[in-house]
């Protein structure tokens, strides 16, 4: 997906809207002007670095948090419905939705996605971007919670779990957690699981939307080659500086 610098913007004032309507307190201003202040790495970048993963694209990385944070809280009003009970806040789940792929931006110093510059990876194993090798290895959440308590953001133990437990078993060092014969060592909360839930199906849908567009039967083979994104011109990062400009002096 090519987004136009226009689309680009009101997908990232959208995004900003969520901390407005759901964060309060102190930390609502601190984590927007986290957000602010790396507006253009994390307006441009994707969701991840393989294509057939998910929204590896210029803008895929917001289009996917936002669809996290709509399926987590319908996902909220169907546990409810169903007779859940629900012990956290609509900002804990929000809060957790909007930070739980923060880690993905890096550190505070360096972007974490990088245009790889390999063609032959690009266009046999779909490896559109490559990891920063500047950055000590941290797991993506666990980068997030150590970005978030380095800017003094307050993190309360729902969304510590939320943001940490996130990938669910697919990620080994969360099996304790998800897998308990004890009733003292089981969640107390089933927040952690709904968003999981909610980035998988989200995860889902953008794989869904991009298989059926490399299998589309109008597409012509040479369409179906890998869209590799490519680096914006001069003129265009002029112009999407004073957009940045505008928004956010």
């Amino acid at each position: 997906m090519n987004y136009t610098i226009e689309e680009l913007q009101a997908n990232y004032e959208k995004f900003l809207s969520y901390i407005d309507r759901y964060i309060t307190g102190e930390r609502k201003d601190l984590l927007k002007n986290l957000y602010v202040e790396h507006t253009e790495r994390i307006m441009l970048m994707p969701a991840a670095s393989v294509d057939h993963h998910h929204n590896t694209f210029p803008g895929g990385y917001v289009d996917h948090v936002m669809r996290v944070i709509d399926c987590a809280l319908k996902l909220k009003d169907l546990w409810a419905e169903t007779g859940a009970f629900i012990n956290y806040t609509d900002e804990e789940l929000v809060f957790a939705a909007i930070n739980h792929d923060l880690g993905k931006i890096g550190s505070e110093e360096a972007e974490q996605y990088l245009h790889n510059d390999s063609e032959w990876h690009r266009k046999n194993q779909g490896k559109i971007y490559k990891h920063n090798p500047e950055n000590p290895f941290l797991t993506v959440p666990d980068r997030g919670l150590f970005l978030l308590q380095q800017r003094g953001i307050k993190v309360s133990l729902n969304e510590y779990l939320g943001i940490k437990l996130h990938d669910g078993l697919y990620e080994e060092a969360n099996k304790s957690y998800y897998i308990s014969y004890a009733k003292e060592s089981k969640l107390r909360t089933h927040l952690p699981i709904l968003l999981h839930h909610a980035d998988h199906m989200a995860s889902r849908i953008e794989f869904e939307k991009w298989d059926k567009l490399q299998n589309n039967d109008s597409i012509t083979k040479e369409k179906r080659k890998p869209n590799v994104p490519t680096s914006m011109s001069e003129t265009q990062k002029d112009d999407l500086m004073n957009v940045f400009n505008t928004l956010f002096k």
